[in-house]
């Protein structure tokens, strides 16, 4: 597994959400590319599964035979595989296609969560969607996705006010992903309902300090059982729980807020098959695992599968946080750019590595106050010179996905020599954060 990662602030949080955007709406148009290296039938298979329901391509030009190799692998293939019952053991080195394409169309609907929101400081939606919940998938070139937006949900953290009133514009409550059902018939599935919450990335500069709020703090989701041990990011957990009545469309908590709707869709579909599958990328990502540790947690998850699909996450809790989400059953996809800052934090120097010695049989003393990824890793590895936005990029990381022969993601010695790499590149960053992380280790530890 690659280690984690904290992302560093732009000049403004317009600038750094024009990173994760795709440059026009034009781009939703799916871009395919293949190497000459490829078998045909390989390539025209994989090409043709990871085309989702948005694509432009009609079904009428999509050739039968391809349509009978790919009707055949997906009777081979349950949705269930591809949502981790197995763990995604032997999906991943080569990455299936089928996988591939069910990974790319979780990305293209936490993409539409940029695309549909408003930037425009002029606007009476400034900082939330410009969208109604009808209109969202179909504007965002999605209407063919099989899903049917329920509700947006909307969060702030409690963040110290800094000076000069520079977080004030941005400490309300603001639009921060949507829950959607799914239709029957997407991904193959018959009489199940997927209940979708997608999350979009840091935009707000109180969401870029609640980033940096990299102290662990006991969850507490359970009142029956806090398990204090249970660790997550403060930032991420303030973002999650936090109450502010400011906002234009706030109605409480973003935790309260989702509990309440996927309590009402999965009552409504109580006759059905429900699955629940939470999807973000960056902060989104971090979001998405603390509502999947949350539901699971409150029992919420019987007869009930829950799968996170992370792109560009940073690591959410502690190994505590890691074991108990694996007790859960709690199923994480984490999608992750080798070159990627953002990936290594928090924890760039107390990690799960730092948090075991003698090959993990022995414990240190301050492995509590390490942070720990969870999850099954896709490792991606691409770069490119001059463009460090293009790193963390979701859009990027969807386009690699597509075009990426089987040898781009990362084999155990690629991810050791390209771990190599970012390590000489942020030695001056990662000393930093020593000095940082070292400060909470002795206050964890009480000294």
């Amino acid at each position: 597994m690659v280690a984690a990662r904290l992302a560093v602030a732009p000049s403004s949080p317009t600038k750094r959400l024009r990173a994760c955007m795709p440059p026009s709406a034009a781009s939703s148009t799916l871009r395919l590319s293949t190497s000459a290296s490829q078998k045909p039938a390989t390539t025209t298979t994989a090409m043709m599964a990871a085309v989702p329901a948005s694509s432009a391509v009609p079904p009428s030009v999509v050739p039968d035979v391809v349509r009978s190799d790919l009707r055949h692998a997906a009777e081979a293939l349950s949705w269930q595989e591809l949502h981790g019952a197995n763990h995604w053991q032997g999906l991943l080195q080569p990455l299936h296609p089928l996988l591939r394409a069910e990974v790319v169309r979780y990305g293209e609907l936490v993409e539409a969560c940029y695309r549909a929101f408003d930037l425009d400081p002029s606007s009476k939606r400034y900082l939330n969607c410009k969208h109604g919940k009808k209109q969202i998938l179909q504007a965002v070139g999605m209407a063919d996705s099989g899903y049917v937006v329920t509700k947006y949900i909307y969060a702030a953290p409690d963040v110290p006010a800094l000076p000069f009133g520079v977080c004030r514009p941005c400490s309300k409550s603001r639009w921060i992903g949507y829950v959607a059902v799914a239709s029957e018939s997407v991904a193959g599935r018959r009489r199940t309902t997927d209940i979708l919450v997608s999350f979009r990335g840091t935009v707000t500069w109180s969401e870029w300090l609640a980033n940096f709020m990299s102290a662990l703090a006991p969850a507490r989701f359970d009142p029956a059982d806090p398990r204090p041990d249970v660790r997550v990011e403060s930032g991420f957990l303030s973002l999650y729980t936090s109450d502010n009545d400011t906002g234009k469309f706030t109605t409480g908590s973003c935790r309260n807020q989702l509990l309440s709707e996927i309590s009402r869709l999965i009552v409504e579909h109580k006759d059905e098959d429900v699955s629940i599958t939470l999807a973000g990328h960056s902060m989104g990502s971090s979001l998405a695992l603390l509502l999947g540790y949350d539901l699971a947690e409150l029992g919420m998850n019987q007869g009930v599968p829950i799968t996170v699909f992370s792109f560009g996450g940073p690591r959410v809790g502690n190994q505590e946080f890691k074991n108990r989400c694996g007790e859960l059953g709690i199923r994480v996809l984490r999608v992750a750019n080798l070159n990627d800052p953002v990936t290594k934090m928090p924890g760039v120097v107390f990690n799960e590595r730092a948090a075991r010695v003698l090959d993990g049989r022995f414990e240190m003393p301050w492995s509590k106050a390490c942070y720990a990824h969870v999850g099954v890793e896709v490792a991606l590895n691409f770069f490119k010179t001059g463009d460090l936005a293009c790193l963390h990029d979701l859009r990027a990381y969807i386009d690699q996905l597509l075009k990426c022969p089987d040898q781009d993601v990362a084999t155990d010695s690629t991810v050791r020599r390209v771990r190599d790499r970012v390590a000489s590149m942020f030695e001056s960053w990662r000393l930093q954060m020593a000095v940082i992380r070292t400060g909470e280790l002795l206050r964890a530890l009480g000294i």
